[in-house]
């Protein structure tokens, strides 16, 4: 370890140790990048995103509050009712001719599971396929919800559910663009549920837990519910929770990225409801300022894509919305986060990365015609290892 690095660290844990955590202090150290030594960055985050208050006083009985409502969540809103055992305390309830199957009342409890099946589904979907170069989100977590895979319990998990729904024949599933695809559950496809080893009873993989993180959210935040994209925002959270070298902090991984999640979203959710596209908290005026941006940092790169007709709207959208988490490789994009993060003019930094990603190929875009910069900008390309000049400042990745 440099003497530079442990100099950082040092820097770190002086401002982390402090009664109450000076946020200006610490903003300025993560925006430079947080040491991943510790569990520094796993802190840094939760303070930045506001999950942990800056009294280090009040830390250790904020989370257990917390851990004890996620699992309170898990209770009600994953361990459905009539399915534990009587001596678990927890009673079988009988079907009654008030609320069956078949009942048609839209209030009905059964109305409501298949209705959750349907965004189940599309969570399912995306999950199993979260970051498929790597091997992590397929790999066991040392740490399985207990409460839901005790053997003794019989409970039923969101990957059975997947295995045994039987919706009306056809699952309708809605994304970000508005378009509604209409598939069938039992038709395999390349993402189909046998692509990936099952894991033995007992086990879950880490896509598992990211699937009831989102679960969770779509059921508490019916309006928005879960809209594809949510997936690679919650990711790198997880990923970077998990792998959390302070084990009693990483046992608890799976609640603390619920809420950093519910967090980041409470700022960032007006770029998934569509019908705020066009305001000015929406995505579309997002993506014009990447533009108006861009003109003030290079006009004759600004003047080429508006004489080709090459809106914002065609590749900045991906961007913005996802945070940029698909641009990069993942240890890029948690350095990017530590920047993104530790902006205190909330993801303005974000609009400054989209306009040096496009000056970093603007020569290539200067001598492109329009097909060929269409193809250059919506491929999902990796800026990986990259220096990025934003303002007067130089993120190193």
């Amino acid at each position: 370890m440099s003497r530079l690095h442990r100099s950082r660290i040092a820097d770190f844990q002086e401002v982390l140790g402090e009664p109450t955590v000076a946020l200006g202090k610490l903003r300025d150290l993560c925006f430079s990048g947080i040491p991943f030594d510790g569990g520094l960055r796993c802190l840094c985050w939760k303070i930045l995103l506001n999950y942990l208050p800056l009294e280090r006083a009040l830390w250790s009985s904020l989370l257990k509050k917390q851990r004890e409502l996620y699992s309170q969540f898990l209770k009600e809103m994953i361990i459905q009712p009539g399915i534990a055992k009587a001596n678990l305390g927890v009673s079988r309830e009988d079907v009654t001719l008030e609320d069956h199957p078949l009942n048609p009342n839209p209030d009905s409890r059964w109305n409501t599971y298949f209705k959750d099946n349907e965004v189940l589904l599309q969570i399912d979907k995306d999950v199993r396929r979260l970051y498929p170069d790597m091997a992590f989100f397929q790999r066991p977590t040392d740490y399985p919800c207990l409460l839901i895979l005790d053997p003794q319990n019989e409970f039923e998990t969101l990957r059975k559910r997947v295995e045994q729904t039987t919706l009306k024949s056809q699952t309708v599933a809605r994304n970000r663009s508005g378009v509604t695809n209409v598939s069938s559950p039992l038709k395999s496809s390349p993402n189909s549920l046998g692509e990936y080893e099952v894991l033995p009873n007992g086990c879950e993989a880490h896509w598992e837990v990211v699937e009831r993180i989102l679960f969770i959210y779509a059921k508490l935040n019916p309006g928005i519910a879960y809209v594809q994209g949510m997936n690679e925002i919650v990711g790198p959270l997880y990923y970077t929770f998990a792998t959390d070298p302070n084990s009693e902090w990483k046992e608890h991984a799976e609640a603390d990225t619920f809420f950093c999640f519910t967090n980041l979203m409470a700022e960032i959710r007006d770029n998934f409801i569509k019908s705020l596209d066009d305001s000015q908290c929406g995505i579309t005026y997002k993506m014009e300022k990447v533009y108006s941006t861009l003109k003030e940092k290079d006009v004759e790169l600004y003047l080429k894509l508006q004489e080709q007709n090459i809106k914002p709207q065609f590749f900045a959208f991906r961007w913005l919305t996802l945070l940029l988490s698909q641009e990069f490789l993942l240890p890029d994009v948690i350095r990017i986060w530590d920047s993104l993060f530790a902006d205190d003019k909330r993801f303005d930094f974000l609009l400054l990365v989209c306009c040096a990603m496009l000056t970093l190929i603007r020569d290539q875009l200067l001598e492109g015609d329009f097909t060929l910069n269409m193809r250059l900008l919506q491929v999902r390309i990796k800026y990986c290892r990259h220096r990025l000049q934003c303002k007067n400042l130089e993120i190193v990745l």
